[in-house]
């Protein structure tokens, strides 16, 4: 899931029609506020009960690593069913703007079809490759954010040099502008420090991350021409978590 470390702002040239962005934004949203996870929901009940049902959910949406692995049937499509489950508004609003700010610019450029196509393909692949590496583990993986960090990869490759502007905690917060191939290599850096230091199973999943962004980079580099610079701007923050 993508680490909160920052608030950025992408210089774009315009804020282009992106259906897919949207829709998927839109689909993400309504399954949280119909979900037991937003409270909003009163079939679920509340106390003891909403929890049951909380934890019912994740287990049945999600991706449980040693379920997917064991080769059950139920368990084949929850790489897919995971990409829209989120834990916490939080998690959730922090996902999809920063999906919408980067998203819509990386749709324009590949076009809708492929673009639908390569985020859903490369969420499916981050959360699959995440449980492989912790295929022992029966905690419950959800979220996004595979597909976000290869939105990310690729839009690397389309605008490195897109002025992206980021608060830092450890420098108080002042903002800094700097070029996309400064801010995300900087944040694929962070990911694979945590990955690195995370020996137990899912709390945040940054090795997640970091299958998304490589796979995103790698197909815009093999599939995309770099796009031109951009200039106009839009706000976008981080944040993805896993209960």
């Amino acid at each position: 899931m993508i680490n909160t470390w920052g608030v950025a702002a992408v210089r774009a040239l315009k804020r282009p029609t992106a259906p897919v962005t949207c829709a998927l934004i839109a689909v993400c949203c309504v399954v949280f506020v119909l979900s037991p996870l937003s409270g909003l929901n009163p079939s679920y009940g509340t106390g003891d009960r909403l929890i049951a049902a909380q934890q019912a959910y994740f287990e049945r949406w999600g991706v449980v690593p040693v379920e997917l692995l064991s080769g059950k049937p139920r368990a084949a499509l929850t790489p897919l069913t995971a990409l829209f489950v989120h834990g916490s508004w939080l998690h959730l609003l922090g996902n999809m703007l920063f999906l919408y700010v980067f998203g819509v610019m990386v749709e324009e450029r590949m076009g809708h079809l492929q673009y639908a196509l390569f985020a859903v393909c490369c969420g499916c692949l981050a959360l699959f490759g995440y449980a492989v590496a912790h295929a022992g583990s029966g905690q419950t993986l959800v979220g996004a954010s595979g597909a976000i960090s290869a939105v990310l990869g690729a839009f690397l490759h389309l605008f490195p040099k897109a002025r992206v502007t980021s608060l830092f905690p450890f420098l108080f917060f002042l903002p800094l502008r700097f070029p996309a191939w400064v801010v995300l290599p900087f944040w694929v850096a962070l990911q694979w420090v945590a990955a690195g230091q995370q020996r137990q199973g899912p709390g945040v999943a940054y090795l997640a991350h970091l299958v998304g962004f490589s796979l995103g980079f790698v197909y815009a580099w093999v599939c995309c021409r770099r796009g031109t610079r951009v200039k106009a701007s839009g706000p976008a923050t981080e944040g993805d978590s896993q209960p």
